[in-house]
This record gives structure tokens, sequence and C-alpha cells, in this order.
């Protein structure tokens, strides 16, 4: 009778044992717990920690609450100014009710990913291709709100929305580049006017204060000389400016009038005229040039000049009678 009992007890006790560890369920920190019985879902979201179920009866599901990080594919399309992008995005959600995560959508990982997708499509063909360049932070919102608004009924809670990458056609890239250049080229050109413009009102106040003191213009031009002498080249180019010529030139003393020079005549014959001692007295014998001014040539200067002849050289036999 005594063995009957032992063994009657130990058989509840094993069933016990077995009926706890069917029964026995263990919630995670960040899991809940949906009890189904008979397919129906039962009031009660089970907290973490330990919970207990009817075995065969009951069915417990786990409800993961952390935030989901979802990668949504590239997605490519054409933006409104007609440029054909490749965009991929993240997607970060979290589930606030477990029960309509469950029970009223099919998989709700599938169709977060499932509207990001189609809301991506939708704001690359709303957008231009500077908004997606520039201006992602608008579009991080948008896109958070088209992918929200159905997402409430699911019991799930967009968290956060990035666009990741912009992919573009090379021809795009190129002229995209050409355009920064040409864009950074016009700065550089205007910055670079306007440098002159203010050069120039300073060399004019310059001009004048030299123009004033022209000794200032010698100065400068020492110092000048000086800075390219620092460099140690071999051939120093030393420009003078014309005002500092004509500043010399006003300075220095007038030139004195130098004297005439009177070219020789060359001898005629023996039987044409004088000869060249006869023409050195005539010559010798008229007045100055300065004295001519304004009088009539003497008379004694008619018969030796005419017996000259100055266009051409004599003849050759007379030049023997001459040497003879």
């Amino acid at each position: 009778m005594v063995e009957e009992l032992l063994t009657a007890a130990i058989a509840a006790g094993v069933g016990v044992a077995v009926y706890m560890g069917a029964a026995a369920r263990v919630v995670k920190q960040y899991e809940r717990g949906l009890v189904f019985r008979f397919g129906r879902l039962r009031e009660g979201i089970r907290p973490p920690g330990f919970a207990m179920i009817v075995p065969v009866i009951d069915r417990l599901h786990k409800v993961n609450m952390q935030i989901v990080t979802l990668p949504v594919p590239a997605q490519e399309g054409i933006t409104r100014d007609n440029v054909t992008v490749r965009v991929d995005a993240v997607v970060y959600f979290k589930v606030v009710d477990p029960a309509n995560a469950i029970v009223a959508v099919e998989d709700y990982r599938f169709a977060v990913s499932q509207m990001a997708q189609t809301s991506l499509r939708s704001i690359i063909g709303k957008s231009d291709l500077d908004d997606l360049l520039s201006n992602r932070e608008m579009l991080n919102q948008g896109l958070e709100l088209m992918i929200d608004s159905p997402a409430v009924g699911w019991g799930v809670q967009i968290d956060r929305v990035e666009i990741k990458d912009v992919s573009l056609p090379e021809t795009m890239k190129r002229s995209m580049a050409r355009q920064a250049e040409a864009d950074r080229e016009r700065r550089a050109r205007v910055i670079n006017a306007d440098a002159e413009l203010q050069a120039s009102h300073k060399l004019a106040e310059a001009a004048g204060v030299m123009s004033e003191q022209p000794a200032a213009l010698q100065l400068r031009l020492l110092h000048t000389i000086v800075a390219v002498a620092a460099e140690k080249n071999s051939t120093l180019v030393l420009p003078f400016p014309v005002e500092l010529l004509r500043f010399l030139e006003r300075s220095a003393p007038p030139p004195a009038a130098a004297p005439a020079r009177e070219e020789p005549a060359p001898a005629g014959p023996a039987s044409e005229g004088p000869g060249p001692a006869e023409v050195d007295g005539a010559l010798d014998a008229a007045p100055a040039p300065d004295a001519l001014d304004g009088a009539p040539a003497p008379d004694a200067l008619d018969g030796s000049v005419d017996g000259l002849m100055l266009d051409a050289p004599p003849p050759e036999h007379e030049r023997d009678g001459l040497r003879e």
C-alpha cells in the first residue's frame, strides 16, 4: 500500500513537473507576449518575466519592441527636372502596439519595407535634383510622414527616415563639375575686378601725390630697385617711367649752341675760276650767317662762287692740268 502511494506521488510529481515545463514561458525585457487561446487573442499583454499558459490550449507569441533598422533598396526614378537618379534610404521604426502589429497586418516588417520603397519613388518624382542633393532634411521629413500615415494602424511608429545615397549618371556628374568650375571662375573674376578697381583708386591717389612732389617718384623707383635686388637675380630689369625722364629733363641745364660746321668746297680748274686759296680767302671775308639775314650778298663773292663747279667733279684732263 505504501509503495502504491509512493508510486502515485512520484507520478503526480512528474506530471506536475511536465505540466509546469509545458506551461512556463519567459518573456525578455525587450519583448511583449500575446496569448492566443484556441486562436483567439486574450486580453492583456504579458510583461517581461515569467509567464504561465495552458499547454496545448494557449499559444504565446512574442513581439520585439526594439527599434528596427530597415534598409530600403535603391530605387531608380526620374526627378521633376528630368534627371535619372538612383536613391536608397534607411528606415528606423518600432512596434508600439503589439496586438495590432500581429493582428492588423500579416508581416509588419515586409509592409513597412514596401511602403518605404513606394514613398521613396514618389519623393523622387516630386523633387528636383538640387533638392535631392542639398535639401535632404526636408525630403526626409516628407518621406517619414508618407510612411508613418499607414503605419499607425499597424501598431508601428516610424522613428526616423534618412536618404543614404543619391547616384547620378557619369555625364551628369561631369556637367555638374563644369558648372561648379565655371561658377568658381566667375567669382574669381569678379573678385579680381573688384581688387583692380580698388587698386586703381589707390594708384590714382598715389599719382596725385607724386605729381605734386616729383622727387617721390624717384624715391619709389629706388624702393623698387631695392625690392628687386633682394631676390639675388643675375639680371636686373630697371624700368624708367616717362615722368622721371621729364623730371630729369626739367632739372638739367639747357645745352649750349654748337657752331655750325662748314664743308670745304671742291677745287676747280685754273682757267674757270680762282684756286683753292682764293676761295678760302673769299669765304673768310664773307660775313657770318647771322650778319647775312636781311642784307644783300657782297659783289666780291660773285666771281669767286660762279667759278666753282659744286654740282659735279672736274673732268679728268682738267685734274691733270691742275697737277702740273
